[in-house]
């Protein structure tokens, strides 16, 4: 049943290397508030390893959690007693710290007999416009992190249809690769987009994965190769080198993006009618130069992009809230055996990319 009061929902973020927490406001009308949303980034801590090392996230999440809840709840100006909600993110992520989120959350819900939620990281990212811009459903999006890249039908809250995905590296992950095997420093997404505003995007000729194919699905280890073997080449890279392959590898990215997302907004009209946005959610839409391609292929499509403010496109806790939020207004509340996830589809009837790889070699 849903409710037509407002909600108060504290939200937890533990899934990789940010520690966060946020309370949003969920009001009658539907529209949302964020009280307060506070993280705190890892980057220093992994910054040596040139990766996040899982061991230290969740020692990280263990020291630090405590007080991010605290800070959050006294930025927001609430006690625990008025809470409506705890919601924290149940997976997927790294397991030892998505275990420290939700054992925390089902504390605090324990103690002040408040409901729990346990949120799908992807749902929290899929909802979050919901939380900016008042977008109603259906919607389509462009869902790009480190470990993830979908393009998916946001039908409804827990209605979820996957039109593509990666059948390899995810986006995220494919700059943070050429980012580490060019030596570039840690995190290496925002490296290598600053690197390729330097270049010239047209001196490399790499492959663009997947283009001109029917379905959605993203491919970007053969890219990935491709740099690697012309870095090789070129050994020892000059400056400039360095920014003509960050910016070639960059414009390959991009062309094929787009190429997949254009096919992707195809299949949503002939399966769901015309979306009411575009939209691109995940630490990956924070980079310029996607947005900018994203912008064409939703102007081309006739549709409206929609992209979340930079520090909710990537990890915090005020999207695990509002996922909270949103699900709550449904009456949709978990029990404390509520299970952390390593892995957890967002739609749980979708092919596996291994299974998507197979699919392509029978054909």
């Amino acid at each position: 049943m849903a409710q037509d009061t407002s909600t108060l929902v504290l939200g937890i973020e533990t899934t990789c290397d940010e520690t966060a927490a946020a309370v949003v406001e969920r009001l009658a009308d539907g529209s949302g508030r964020i009280l307060s949303n506070i993280v705190r980034s890892q980057i220093d801590e992994h910054a040596p390893f040139g990766g996040v090392v899982p061991e230290i996230a969740a020692r990280a999440h263990v020291d630090m959690l405590d007080g991010i809840i605290a800070a959050a709840m006294k930025e927001a100006g609430v006690d625990f007693s008025q809470l409506s909600g705890v919601a924290a993110a149940a997976g997927p992520g790294l397991i030892g710290g998505v275990i420290v989120g939700l054992t925390t959350a089902k504390a605090i819900a324990m103690v002040h007999a408040t409901p729990l939620i346990a949120v799908n990281h992807l749902e929290a990212h899929a909802l979050t416009p919901r939380l900016t811009a008042a977008l109603a459903f259906p919607y389509c999006l462009f869902l790009a992190s480190g470990g993830h890249t979908q393009i998916v039908a946001v039908l409804g809250v827990g209605d979820y249809v996957r039109l593509g995905t990666t059948v390899d590296d995810a986006v995220g992950e494919a700059f943070d690769k050429v980012a580490k095997m060019l030596g570039l420093p840690y995190p290496g997404g925002p490296q290598v987009e600053r690197a390729a505003q330097n270049g010239d995007p047209t001196r490399f000729t790499f492959p663009r994965p997947m283009l001109g194919r029917p379905d959605a699905n993203f491919s970007l280890s053969g890219l990935k190769t491709a740099v690697r073997n012309e870095a090789q080449r070129l050994m020892p890279l000059e400056p400039q080198d360095l920014d003509d392959l960050c910016a070639s590898f960059q414009a390959a990215v991009l062309e094929s993006v787009a190429d997949r997302i254009a096919v992707g907004l195809k299949l949503f009209r002939e399966q769901f009618g015309a979306p009411h946005a575009l939209v691109a959610a995940g630490g990956v839409a924070a980079n310029l130069a996607i947005r900018n391609a994203l912008q064409d292929v939703a102007t081309k499509a006739q549709t409206t992009l929609i992209v979340p403010p930079p520090q909710l496109c990537t990890d915090n806790g005020a999207m695990i809230a509002w996922a909270g939020a949103e699900r709550l207004a449904l009456g949709l509340v978990d029990q404390m055996d509520a299970p952390p996830r390593a892995r957890w589809k967002l739609d749980q009837d979708a092919a596996t990319p291994a299974e998507l790889l197979n699919t392509r070699a029978r054909h």
